[in-house]
């Protein structure tokens, strides 16, 4: 973990009623990291960032946001945050520009002098510079999805928090709003990312946190949760060749591809060389996400897209 964590809850709980969307959650997210906050549809995501951004008061527990206590300090705290939650809100009769523009002088420390400019570059960085004056209601969903993003980047903020960001874009659209991602926080803006897909917080989040049933059930660095496994995958034309050679160490193989028990590639490599058995490719097996989530949570399911059982209790 790096720098001053930009979030920090303490035993965080939220009940509506009988149902506790968030129970006693504790979460730190340093500054400067890419944070990825996983969890199938109803397991709390959503439910703990309202919270962090004061539109949902805790039940019990405590939550600081860039060191200030919230919702108590919002009016110091939010002018520093960009939040996209729960899909892009907007008034369909104007335009994309107009929302902004709007939106800028509704928030606080929107700036004036400054706002047509900011409009126009937050627009540019989302791929939406080109904009014309149709109302937002005839927008696509991967337009408004942009749209909503660049609402959250009107004020350069030290924190972002984006619930499902690529939500209805395609796969073009998914590549650029993640390399804008980066570079803004390779420019210093911590980034929270909610969402259920596994897939885009492995290639994107630096650290990662899992949320089950309302539970935070891991957080750690990605790096340490996909951790080697003890195993080094060979691809051969010659699989007979190298069964032979590596009698006993085999755990799996399947035409060319062979499952090996080893720590160090390197090693291996030179065993198959000097034997004269061809490699094409070699490299260390590590963890996946999806295996890790999959031991943590307990939904029972291979699902993890919010339609397998134990899901729906959750906000």
């Amino acid at each position: 973990m790096s720098g001053r964590p930009v979030i920090s809850t303490a035993g965080l709980t939220k009940r509506f009623g009988r149902v506790v969307a968030v129970d006693h959650v504790d979460l730190d997210v340093p500054a400067g990291v890419r944070f990825g906050l996983l969890g199938p549809n109803g397991s709390g995501k959503t439910t703990l960032v309202r919270m962090l951004l004061g539109l949902v008061h805790a039940t019990s527990g405590s939550a600081t946001v860039l060191g200030e206590p919230m919702p108590r300090r919002a009016s110091t705290v939010l002018p520093q945050v960009g939040a996209l939650v729960e899909g892009p809100a907007a008034w369909g009769h104007l335009s994309g520009r107009a929302n902004l523009r709007l939106l800028d002088a509704a928030g606080p420390g929107g700036r004036r002098r400054t706002r047509r400019a900011r409009v126009a570059d937050a627009l540019e960085r989302v791929g939406l510079g080109g904009i014309d004056r149709r109302p937002v209601r005839a927008y696509s969903l991967g337009m408004r999805q942009r749209l909503g993003i660049a609402a959250a980047l009107l004020r350069a903020p030290r924190l972002l928090l984006l619930d499902e960001p690529t939500n209805g874009l395609d796969p073009r659209g998914i590549h650029e709003i993640r390399d804008l991602l980066v570079a803004l926080n390779e420019a210093g803006t911590t980034v929270v990312l909610s969402s259920h897909l596994l897939a885009e917080v492995e290639v994107l989040c630096t650290r990662v946190g899992v949320m089950d049933a309302g539970r935070l059930v891991l957080a750690d660095d990605l790096d340490a949760l996909r951790a080697p496994t003890g195993r080094i995958r060979v691809r051969t034309p010659d699989p007979g060749a190298a069964l032979a050679l590596l009698d006993g160490r085999v755990e799996a193989h399947d035409g060319g591809m062979l499952t090996v028990r080893g720590d160090d590639p390197a090693e291996l490599n030179a065993m198959l060389v000097g034997a004269g058995v061809p490699v094409d490719a070699l490299d260390r097996e590590r963890r996946t996400l999806e295996e890790v989530v999959l031991e943590v949570t307990g939904s029972g399911s291979d699902r993890f897209d919010g339609r397998g059982p134990g899901t729906g209790r959750h906000a």
